[in-house]
């Protein structure tokens, strides 16, 4: 049970849950504001499917990987993963995929029927198959023949599914409509989970050039990534700012809702750190760091509009 629970590689979890939390409490602030009802019930069931297709992406990976002998090149322990180091066999891995991949459908059924049913029938269908695409580019990333993270668009995947999917696709949920604005916080965590993927591509960037997983890293080279992340790490605050903006808060009374740029601090203390590292291995705890501020990011945003408003 031990390597299972390694397998889901718990640090990616908050990660996952951020851009849910953003959205549906974006949703509960302007819903609030227009006398409509927020569900918790349909919140609860979005963080169980976005965990389930996480643990899915992960066991996917550690499969994709372990086939391709891609984790068999990595220098360290703690970048090696379960099917390359022999703790669960490939085909154990293989079942654990199609298991879950059976629970994320399942649930998604479930959170859209709760969401949509029966008023909403034509929104059922559209996100049951933004549920399928979520399920297929949790296995595409490194499964198959031409998984798509090997071809340098891990980048672009995570920031339409972690970024803007999950925060306008949970906001949706909520208040069944789709506001222009909500790409900006969308955008934001968006980047953020980008700044995450870039890390560990430049921690894995000389072992992904051996196996040929062609990162987008391991494309602009290790020093344009490196700047790469330092641009990845500045902008999510400046658009929660514009967010705030165009939605009056500026000239509102309401000066609480900035709590969330605290974070300005951290995060260029950790850019900082960032930048001073000169082994690419050495940027492992970093990934750890950079996830929980976007989480701690999301929940700031969701604190300051909902409890202080």
């Amino acid at each position: 049970m031990t390597d299972w629970i390694k397998a889901a590689r718990l640090r990616t979890l908050p990660l996952s849950l951020s851009g849910i939390i953003m959205g549906a409490f974006i949703a509960k602030w302007r819903l609030y504001g227009e006398g409509g009802i927020w569900d918790w019930k349909i919140f609860a069931l979005a963080l169980l499917v976005t965990l389930l297709y996480q643990i899915l992406s992960n066991y996917a990976n550690d499969y994709g990987d372990g086939i391709k002998g891609t984790d068999a090149k990595r220098a360290t322990e703690a970048e090696s993963r379960a099917v390359a180091s022999g703790k669960i066999t490939a085909g154990q891995m293989k079942n654990a995929v199609i298991l879950f991949s059976i629970l994320s459908f399942t649930a998604t059924v479930a959170l859209l029927y709760m969401a949509f049913i029966p008023d909403h029938m034509n929104e059922f269908y559209i996100f049951i198959g933004l549920g399928v695409a979520c399920i297929l580019a949790a296995i595409g990333y490194t499964v198959g023949k031409k998984p798509y993270g090997y071809m340098g668009l891990g980048d672009l995947f995570v920031f339409i599914f972690f970024g803007l999917v999950s925060v306008c696709g949970s906001y949706f949920l909520f208040t069944k409509t789709f506001s222009w604005d909500m790409l900006l916080p969308g955008t934001a965590i968006g980047m953020m989970s980008m700044a995450v993927l870039n890390l560990n591509n430049m921690r894995d960037i000389e072992s992904d050039r051996l196996s040929g997983k062609n990162s987008f890293a391991l494309r602009i080279g290790f020093r344009n990534a490196m700047i790469y992340e330092m641009v990845l790490l500045q902008l999510p605050l400046i658009l929660i700012l514009i967010f705030f903006g165009i939605n009056g808060f500026f000239q509102s009374q309401n000066y609480y809702v900035f709590i969330v740029m605290i974070l300005l601090i951290p995060i260029a203390k950790l850019r900082r750190k960032i930048m001073e590292v000169k082994e690419p291995r050495q940027l492992d705890p970093f990934l750890k760091q950079v996830g929980i501020i976007t989480f701690v990011m999301a929940v700031l945003t969701a604190f300051g509009l909902n409890f202080f408003s």
